[in-house]
């Protein structure tokens, strides 16, 4: 008899918390994906806090709602510009005043799906 198809992965035995807000999580998701292209393979227990998702989830959602058009392609550009350059609020990069306010405008709309499925408190 061959393997199942689908086999789920452990649960995690950390106590996980989730994201002050959907730029600390899509910040995460970056630097995750850094992390990705310099060959480690990122999960969600392996910073210093155990986080409720894993970082493709939050990408998932991303994409989600621009399909859904909650995000409009001018938000999805604005996300992955600010997160290529990893300048998120506090960073020491300034944003173009225009570039901000479509930052802006995306994470609050990323925020209600992040909150819906626990990722963000």
């Amino acid at each position: 008899m061959g393997r199942p198809p689908f086999q789920p992965r452990p649960l995690q035995s950390l106590e996980t918390e989730p994201f002050a807000d959907s730029e600390e999580a899509w910040m995460w998701y970056c630097y995750c994906q850094l992390a990705r292209l310099a060959g480690c393979r990122p999960r969600a227990d392996m910073g210093g806090v155990a986080r409720p998702c894993d970082p493709d989830d939050i990408y998932r959602v991303a994409m989600t709602s621009a399909r859904r058009g909650i995000l409009l392609p001018s938000h999805v550009r604005a996300l992955a510009e600010v997160g290529s350059l990893l300048a998120g609020s506090a960073a020491s990069v300034s944003l173009p005043t225009l570039q901000n306010q479509v930052w802006i405008e995306a994470l609050q709309r990323l925020e209600p799906a992040l909150r819906a499925k626990g990722i963000v408190a």
